[in-house]
This record gives C-alpha cells, sequence and structure tokens, in this order.
C-alpha cells in the first residue's frame, strides 16, 4: 500500500491542500507562489535598544563567569536561529560557544537574544 505525503487530516475529511490546485495552474503561477510562500515566512530583524543590549551583555557575563549552558538566539536572512551551549569566548566581534558538536563562532550583530540556562 503506498503512502500518500500530501494527505492532511482535519477532522474526518483528507485534505491535500495545494495539491489538487497546482495541476490546474501555469508553471509560472506555481513558481510565483513558492517564491510569495518563501518571502511570507521571512522575519524582521527585531529591534534591540540599549537596554536589551545591556541585557545581553549582562546575561553574557554571567554565562561566562559560571560556565552555565546558554540559549542564543540569532537572525541571519530573515530567519530566526537558535543555539545552546556554553559560552567560551566573548570579544566585540564574535561569541565563541560549544556545545556536543563542537566549537562555533556567532557574529555579535546577528545576535538577537541570550538565555542562561540554570
Amino acid at each position: 500500500m503506498k503512502i500518500n505525503r500530501g494527505l492532511k487530516m482535519q477532522g474526518d475529511l483528507k485534505d491535500r491542500g495545494k495539491i489538487k490546485w497546482t495541476a490546474m495552474m501555469l508553471p509560472e503561477h506555481v513558481a510565483q507562489l513558492r517564491e510569495w510562500q518563501q518571502e511570507h515566512d521571512l522575519v524582521k530583524k527585531p529591534e534591540l535598544d540599549a537596554f536589551d543590549y545591556d541585557t545581553m551583555q549582562e546575561e553574557i557575563e554571567r554565562a561566562l563567569i559560571s560556565r552555565m549552558e546558554t540559549r542564543l538566539t540569532s537572525w541571519k536572512s530573515g530567519k530566526i536561529h537558535y543555539h545552546r551551549g556554553i559560552i567560551k569566548e566573548a570579544n566585540n566581534q564574535c561569541l565563541r560557544y560549544e556545545d556536543p558538536y563542537g566549537i562555533h563562532q556567532l557574529p555579535l550583530d546577528e545576535l538577537v537574544g541570550v538565555f542562561v540556562l540554570t
């Protein structure tokens, strides 16, 4: 029996969503819909003020001193990314943190949030 991955259950109905309509559309329309969906999923960079930067600096200092696991939030190319690890080094250009997969660098201009996990 073949599994149809396009089916979604909505109550008692099996719905194929947009799949059933794409056969009736021109390829240009399908491409425009995909492009629109990608643009629709983009997130604007959060606007941070001086208080937010001070709070992030305090959290980074606390994480550096205590060597506690930290959740870092970054924004790049319209998407929010979450990182989790122990901060090893911080300077005025980048932040180095270690997770189970190795040591990574995160530019400070992409950083939008820091939270020390207890």
